[in-house]
């Protein structure tokens, strides 16, 4: 019998050929795709319980049941919830009530900063025009300036005018589709207001989803890790799968109250600075500050646009319109290199670019969703590549 046919020691499994590996691969990525539907609900309620698992635990250790616990923990949480929005809701509907003015001003300003431009891309055109030649007349029989003879005028074609019935068509049809009286004006704003409702719904749905599945997640109490130690055969596996549970709870829940807490600071840094420089509504950009750090790096660049769009609209000099989105950035900078290594500490060691390139990938699965989820879960894939053997290189790719 040859070496390669040896069959393996015993306790070592077989190596799964590169493209069985590539294909599984596929087929995963797939699935977390197409069922995003049903995915999206599901982690952000594990990522919710992992959160507030550690404030049902107390009830549990005086005496009450984990539904009970977790049912002061969800009311508790909801009315803190449900007061914040009532006392935001008159700056953001300030602001949704200006946006149209404001956006409209913005676009007057990029508009006059554009000009400079097209005058140098115009005159760069008219010398290439000369310079080649492309830009001479050219008559009738296609001759140009030089193949024409003299004397000769250039011909051009008799302009046809419209019959007086014609005419009139033509300008009830402009009528009808600047003014969107017509039946296609009212179909599409149906179409809009449909679009809308349909999209709220299916936000408030989701939300609905999320709260009811974290409210069972939680009322479960730990039953569900102790099925999984159940079902695992050895003990070394179980002490495991405890350890993994744990570790990844943990590092979750460390790095979302990290991240409200530096959010906070933040956000308040913001407002006062939008407030000294005479911003409107200084308190809702706080506000999206501390909502939209949430998700990596497409918060930040989000923020950078409006405010930039918010200081074009706001002041007349190039100088004072940009002041707003480089202060914000200049406080993200220091927020991501002097305070963030020191409140996440030793918690995530995530390589950067592996951070990135995760926000990417699950921001092109599950949309925004999945860029919110993105550090926890790459923190979590870290967690179980240290714990399963045939996860180790990832858990080598992910670490700093």
């Amino acid at each position: 019998m040859s070496p390669a046919s040896d069959p393996l020691p015993a306790g070592v499994p077989p190596r799964a050929s590169a493209g069985i590996v590539v294909l599984a691969t596929l087929a995963v990525v797939a699935a977390l795709y197409f069922g995003r539907e049903l995915l999206v609900p599901v982690a952000l309620a594990g990522l919710f319980t992992a959160l507030l698992r550690p404030l049902v635990r107390p009830f549990e250790r005086a005496g009450l049941s984990a539904p009970i616990g977790s049912t002061v923990v969800m009311l508790v949480l909801l009315g803190v919830l449900g007061v914040g929005a009532s006392l935001l809701s008159g700056p953001v509907h300030q602001w949704l009530a200006q946006a149209p003015d404001t956006f409209a001003a913005a676009q007057a300003k990029l508009q006059s900063l554009r000009r400079p431009l097209q005058a140098v891309t115009s005159a760069v055109e008219k010398i290439e025009r000369s310079t080649t030649g492309a830009g001479a007349p050219v008559d009738s029989a296609g001759r140009g300036e030089a193949g024409r003879q003299p004397g000769a005028t250039a011909t051009r074609p008799a302009r046809r005018e419209p019959a007086p019935g014609e005419e009139r068509a033509t300008a009830g049809a402009g009528a009808a589709g600047a003014g969107g009286g017509g039946p296609s004006g009212g179909g599409s704003v149906a179409s809009i207001a449909a679009r809308v409702f349909g999209t709220t719904t299916a936000v408030l749905a989701g939300i609905v989803e999320v709260v009811l599945l974290t409210f069972l997640l939680l009322a479960s109490g730990d039953k569900f890790v102790a099925k999984l130690v159940h079902v695992l055969p050895l003990r070394r596996d179980k002490r495991e799968a405890v350890a993994m549970v744990r570790e990844a709870e943990g590092v979750v829940t460390r790095y979302l109250v990290a991240t409200a807490l530096i959010n906070l600071g933040q956000g308040a840094l913001v407002g006062v600075a939008m407030a000294l420089l005479h911003v409107p509504n200084p308190v809702l950009w706080g506000l999206l500050t501390f909502l939209l750090e949430f998700i990596p790096y497409l918060g930040g660049a989000c923020m950078i646009i409006l405010l930039a769009l918010i200081g074009l609209a706001t002041f007349d000099s190039v100088g004072q319109a940009v002041l707003p989105p480089a202060i914000y950035l200049a406080i993200t900078t220091l927020q991501n290199n002097l305070v963030s290594p020191v409140a996440y500490g030793q918690g995530l060691r995530l390589n950067p670019v592996a951070v990135f390139i995760g926000v990417l990938f699950w921001y092109g699965l599950w949309g925004v969703p999945g860029a919110f989820l993105a550090v926890p879960l790459v923190a979590t894939m870290r967690i179980l590549g240290e714990h399963i053997d045939g996860l180790a290189p990832v858990s080598e790719f992910l670490g700093e």
